[in-house]
């Protein structure tokens, strides 16, 4: 299970999903909302995906992650729209014959779905909306005054 929720997220349905007899060991992540970023406080923040790219990104990921380690369940449900303080953003689950392989797959899993997966965060604080990671693809080598009106922080 791969998916994109506007709802909250169940961490049950995650595990759930990836549970099974031979299951000695399940591990769990579950990203949540902040109060800072980068030494900004955050007050709730958005996520917008490109949402069959995003599934299909992340049922990759997972197809990869489960050839390179044999009898090891994964499921990954991340929420978009408006979250605030404290919400889930992301569940992951990896179930493997040995804790050891699935807290290796669970944490595979994330890093790739944060590395890869066209999933956008816009955070708001007392400073105002800032996106995430975005770069002007106009700025050269981040050159400060380069006439477009931004910073680059």
């Amino acid at each position: 299970m791969f998916e994109l929720s506007s709802e909250a997220l169940s961490v049950e349905r995650v595990i759930a999903a990836v549970s099974h007899p031979t299951a000695g060991g399940i591990d769990v992540f579950v990203g949540v909302v902040r109060d800072h970023n980068e030494g900004r406080a955050v007050t709730r923040l958005d996520y917008e995906a490109y949402a069959t790219m995003a599934v299909a990104e992340m049922q990759r990921i997972g197809a990869e992650i489960a050839a390179a380690n044999p009898g090891v369940r994964l499921a990954a449900l991340h929420r978009v729209g408006t979250l605030g303080v404290g919400d889930a953003a992301v569940v992951c689950a990896a179930s493997a014959v040995h804790r050891g392989e699935a807290f290796r797959a669970c944490k595979a899993l994330i890093d790739e779905i944060k590395a890869r997966v066209p999933i956008w965060k816009r955070e708001y604080g007392p400073d105002g909306p800032y996106w995430v990671g975005w770069v002007d693809a106009r700025c050269h080598d981040h050159d400060e005054g380069h006439g477009h009106g931004h910073g680059h922080g």
